[in-house]
């Protein structure tokens, strides 16, 4: 006698790992479901790594976006820098010309 094995759909499977989390007992949720234990904690287990997979992907993106951030201010700040210092050679220049009309 073979067993005949049951699928669930997706949506099943969603709404019966959010009952097992928000309930005590894994066991009773599954139970009251009709669903192996064994089988609620595997989908369980795979919803907590689809969501660290999410947690991780959203976390390499903002890191992405924080370094182009930083990456354009340090472009900005070396512009500024470069013309903070082309006005100082500017000025020393006007210094040495006026010192010598003076003196």
């Amino acid at each position: 006698m073979s067993k005949r094995l049951r699928s669930y759909t997706p949506e099943f499977r969603t709404e019966a790992v959010k009952l097992a989390l928000d309930t005590n007992s894994v066991g009773q949720a599954a139970k009251d479901l009709g669903v192996p234990v064994s089988t609620l904690h595997s989908w369980i287990s795979q919803s907590r790594l689809i969501t660290d997979e999410i947690k991780t992907e959203s976390k390499s993106r903002e890191t992405t976006v924080n370094i182009k951030l930083l990456l354009e201010k340090n472009k900005e700040l070396q512009k500024r820098i470069a013309r903070l210092e082309q006005e100082k050679s500017i000025l020393k220049k006007a210094a040495t010309y006026f010192a010598r009309e003076i003196g």
